[in-house]
């Protein structure tokens, strides 16, 4: 064997060395972070201190870039890190905001998101119960003593199913999951003369835990009765953002229909065109490449998940013929080769976006460069 060989090996030696002890020493620290989580649950305490992860990281960073590391680097492999100490923390109990709270009862709560919160509350040693279908003939019984009742259920039965929840409790807080928010809560004070409140988790059901994710919240009646349902989501992880009702529809039609629906129509075309998707793949860049992914991540799931959406707000069809306008309004920019018309809308559309613009292409590099490591060929 050579010298370089000799040498070469020496130092693989040494690197495995290093690497076994940074796997002994991430065990301590998953070990650390899940007394941490159990500590946090004792005292009622979000999971997720947006200010420590902050601090933290600043002062890693600094110390990296001291040592003549990357912070970047640091930053990566700390937020790596925290995410998995998050799932550590997370799988332990967690306190119970409401001792009081007599019984929980989850309508729909064996559908994918329902059992994400039925088993939220269960785990926060609150007493669960669920309807569905076949549970309506006994559903008073069921309903008599809940202190809190929550529709989980599919945007076109949803309005139906608050017609049958008119014999509540007076004391009972009534709440729904849609991602349309006026119609429901004018149906929930409707049908319940107690506190209602009107929620929309954003995110989908395959969530492993609430950590980071944001709950819509769309004040009803006598919100200080269930401000400790609100405190139960932050001690769940869960970020709340409160919004009147019909803000919150008009920002989901931007922000849900319209995305949704384009989406949809370019994998659509990208059908009838007769596209090679796994030429398309092998030719994308990193940032093709993540378009593409959000778009196959779409129809991989439920299609009537998307067509609830889509189809109920009959008011999305404006915002959606907009679209297709100003679509067709720059289309006839390039039809006509007219470069500085598009290109003054380029810069219009930037001044708008503002100092978010860059920002964004800061947090897209990260994005891409994980969507480049991912990558499967």
């Amino acid at each position: 064997m050579s010298d370089f060989d000799d040498n070469l090996k020496a130092l693989r030696d040494e690197i495995d060395d290093i690497d076994s002890q940074l796997v002994t020493l991430l065990a301590k620290r998953l070990t650390v972070t899940t007394k941490v989580g159990e500590l946090k649950s004792t005292q009622g305490m979000p999971i997720f201190a947006p200010e420590r992860e902050a601090t933290l990281i600043s002062k890693r960073r600094a110390e990296a870039e001291k040592a003549g590391l990357s912070g970047d680097l640091i930053e990566d492999v700390l937020r790596r890190l925290m995410r998995d100490s998050y799932v550590s923390q997370d799988a332990s109990g967690y306190q119970c905001v409401n001792p009081n709270c007599k019984k929980v009862v989850v309508v729909g709560g064996k559908g994918q998101l329902g059992g994400v919160f039925v088993d939220l509350f269960k785990r926060s040693s609150y007493q669960v119960a669920i309807i569905e279908q076949d549970d309506w003939p006994n559903s008073d019984a069921i309903l008599a003593d809940a202190s809190l009742v929550i529709v989980a259920v599919p945007i076109r039965l949803t309005s139906m199913v608050i017609h049958h929840l008119n014999n509540l409790p007076d004391d009972c807080i009534l709440a729904d999951f849609t991602s349309v928010k006026e119609s429901p809560l004018y149906e929930m004070m409707k049908a319940h003369q107690g506190p209602v409140v009107g929620l929309h988790p954003m995110f989908g059901p395959d969530v492993t835990g609430l950590i980071k994710q944001t709950i819509i919240v769309c004040d009803g009646r006598e919100p200080a009765q269930y401000q400790w349902l609100l405190k139960q989501f932050q001690v769940w992880g869960a970020k709340t953002f409160q919004v009147a009702a019909h803000e919150h529809d008009q920002a989901m039609s931007m922000v849900q229909v319209m995305r949704h629906f384009s989406t949809i129509a370019y994998g659509y075309h990208l059908m009838t065109e007769g596209v090679d998707i796994e030429n398309l793949v092998n030719m994308s860049s990193p940032i093709y490449r993540l378009e593409l992914i959000m778009v196959g991540r779409l129809f991989a799931q439920d299609p009537i998940l998307y067509s609830d959406i889509i189809f109920a707000n009959p008011d999305n069809i404006s915002m959606m013929k907009r679209f297709a306008y100003r679509f067709l309004e720059l289309l006839e920019d390039v039809e006509l080769n007219d470069k500085e018309a598009f290109v003054a809308m380029f810069k219009q559309v930037s001044h708008w976006f503002g100092d978010y613009a860059n920002d964004f292409l800061a947090e897209s590099k990260t994005m891409l460069l994980k969507a480049n490591e991912l990558k499967k060929h």
